[in-house]
């Protein structure tokens, strides 16, 4: 696939893991752009490595889309973990 098709999975994807997990989240449209990019290869190894399926094959493959979506909310799972310890807001006396 292409640059832009990873743009597009990696758009709806990160979008749709945000919806599947409601609540704030720092970062805008860049950001769940690649929440989804990355959950996007993430998907598609976890899915290779686990069930020796090839999850990535074409734009609309349901797979790939699977793929993208589980992989995008295990990323942003983590990075709500590492970004929420960060905001913590200190109580002075």
């Amino acid at each position: 696939m292409g640059i832009i098709a990873w743009i597009l999975i990696g758009l709806l994807a990160g979008a749709i893991a945000k919806a599947l997990m409601p609540g704030k989240d720092p970062g805008g449209i860049l950001v769940t752009m690649l929440i989804g990019i990355v959950g996007g290869l993430l998907g598609g190894f976890l899915g290779k490595v686990i069930f020796g399926v090839d999850s990535i094959d074409g734009f609309f493959d349901l797979s790939t889309w699977i793929a993208a979506i589980i992989g995008s909310v295990i990323v942003l799972a983590i990075y709500r973990a590492v970004t929420g310890r960060g905001n913590r807001r200190h109580v002075h006396a």
